[in-house]
Order: C-alpha cells, then sequence, then structure tokens
C-alpha cells in the first residue's frame, strides 16, 4: 500500500502558529509521526505540502497509476476549492480528509467542506491522531476492495 499524504497552506508553519489551536509540535514533527504510523500499517508514505492550490491539484493527478491511497489535509483550500475537489474525483483514488483542529467549532465558513464529497471518510480535530486513523481507514478501505 502506497500512501500519499498531502498537506495544504500554512501547516509548513505548525508550531509557530495560532499554538492554541494547532499546538507547539512542528510540520516535522507531524511528518515523523506519519511515517511511524505508516511503518505500523506496513504502508509506503510520500509527503506533499504546498501553499498553492495548483501545485495541490497536480500532486493529486501526479498520484495517478502509482498511489493507492491520500490522506489530505486542504487547509484552507477545504472552504474554496473546487478545484481540488474535481481533482480527487478525478482520480477516483480513495482519499481520506484530515484536520487538526475541530473545525465544526471554530468560524462558520470553516465549517462547509468541498472536499468531503469525494473522501471516503473525515477526521477532524484529533491532531496528529487525524492522520493515524486516516492511514488506517485508508488500509480497511483498501483490503476490503481487494476481496
Amino acid at each position: 500500500m502506497k500512501i500519499l499524504i498531502i498537506n495544504g497552506p500554512n501547516l509548513n508553519l505548525l508550531g509557530v502558529r495560532e499554538k492554541n489551536i494547532y499546538g507547539a509540535k512542528s510540520y516535522e514533527d507531524l511528518l515523523a509521526f506519519c511515517r511511524a504510523v505508516c511503518e505500523e500499517e506496513g504502508a509506503e508514505v510520500e509527503f506533499f505540502q504546498s501553499n498553492h492550490e495548483g501545485a495541490i491539484v497536480d500532486a493529486i493527478q501526479g498520484a495517478l497509476g502509482r498511489i493507492d491511497g491520500i490522506v489530505i489535509n486542504p487547509a484552507a483550500y477545504t472552504h474554496t476549492s473546487v478545484a481540488i475537489l474535481d481533482a480527487i474525483k478525478a482520480v477516483s483514488i480513495p482519499t481520506v480528509e484530515v484536520h487538526l483542529s475541530d473545525v465544526s467549532k471554530r468560524e462558520d465558513f470553516r465549517r462547509v467542506s468541498y472536499v468531503a464529497p469525494a473522501c471516503i471518510r473525515s477526521f477532524i480535530g484529533l491532531g496528529f491522531e487525524g492522520y493515524r486513523e486516516a492511514v488506517r481507514a485508508l488500509k480497511e478501505h483498501l483490503a476490503s476492495n481487494a476481496r
């Protein structure tokens, strides 16, 4: 199983930005956590982070034919990007949405996810653990579809 973990805008500033919302752990800490989870689950992992919507679309399209599942935290693009939604739908790669914070308890505009309709699951407000749950959900989904 090969997984692509995509992180959107400003996630590269974890540990610096809004620690009261996102905590003190860095983006490198998140990557290390995800590497360990993927190793435990027997998955190969690639990472991609960008602050640019088109680059995220390119990464999703570039996964076609070589990636089994995507974990995506589109960050602010969650609430604005039809392009990312369409890219996920176009490649038909099982995708799980993740958000570190509980977006349902934040500003009203954060309660709408444009990407959720194309995703098999969403994990919201679990911090880094949301990524673990996303990898496990992909593993379970891929195993059940292989039968």
